[in-house]
């Protein structure tokens, strides 16, 4: 078999973002859609995590299920799922250039507004959430990046980290059923998608345990500077930077 850089990197990278994934309860994505995009194209990385974080992190949904506040979590995923057919469609019609270069000001932009130190009551009524729901949904269909905008939300609100990696588990999971619908009913979960997330899953599944372990008796502080740091290389990552190192 001969050497396959791409591949190489996309598994490196899915361990990474399995790592993420499990100690923060997001951000698996902000790492493996860009990287692996950079090797095989949006359209084919965005199925794929989907494929993968849906079956890996069955164990870590119920668990969390029993724990996220349905009141916080439902709003903002009803916002999520209207918006996400809107992200598939960018998905699929926009240059992936120029998607993964808006992905990265995105994020950005983010990340300062929650570095500035921004609070907020957290009782922001039903339009605000809702919207916030739909930035949400629509940057998960475009790219599975709905993570940023729920977590600057919630963040903003002074939640302890438990209760907002509970929370993410359970948006994750309504948002994920509808980005699969559209994903299907548009043909992008295809052979090349299962053959990656065969190759990939064990990573991916081997960095959710470790970031799992890692998480238990991690403060809130540091819960908050992992999450600058995961949404920081989000912006980074999303810049076709790497490109060059695979050839293309």
């Amino acid at each position: 078999m001969s050497y396959d850089p791409a591949l190489v990197w996309a598994f490196l990278t899915a361990l990474i973002a399995g790592v993420t994934r499990g100690f923060s309860g997001f951000g698996g994505a902000l790492i493996f859609v860009p990287l692996v995009s950079a090797a095989f194209g949006p359209k084919v990385a965005a199925p794929t995590l989907l494929v993968i974080d849906t079956v890996l992190t069955l164990p870590f949904l119920l668990r969390a299920l029993r724990a996220c506040l349905w009141r916080q979590v439902a709003p903002l995923a009803v916002g999520a799922v209207v918006a996400v057919p809107a992200g598939v469609w960018v998905l699929e019609h926009m240059e992936p250039l120029v998607l993964r270069w808006a992905l990265a000001v995105l994020s950005l932009g983010l990340l300062a507004l929650l570095m500035s130190g921004w609070r907020h009551s957290g009782r922001h009524g039903l339009p605000t959430t809702l919207g916030v729901g739909a930035i949400a949904g629509f940057c998960g269909g475009a790219a599975q990046m709905s993570g940023p905008a729920v977590v600057v939300y919630w963040l903003g609100a002074g939640q302890p980290s438990a209760l907002v990696r509970a929370n993410l588990f359970g948006f994750f999971a309504l948002v994920t059923l509808a980005s699969g619908t559209a994903y299907a009913a548009h043909g992008m979960i295809d052979a090349e998608v299962g053959r990656l997330s065969l190759l990939l899953g064990p990573a991916y599944a081997l960095g959710l345990y470790a970031g799992a372990r890692s998480f238990k008796g991690a403060s809130d502080k540091a819960y908050r500077i992992a999450a600058y740091w995961v949404i920081a290389g989000a912006a980074l990552f999303s810049l076709p930077l790497f490109d060059a190192l695979l050839g293309r």
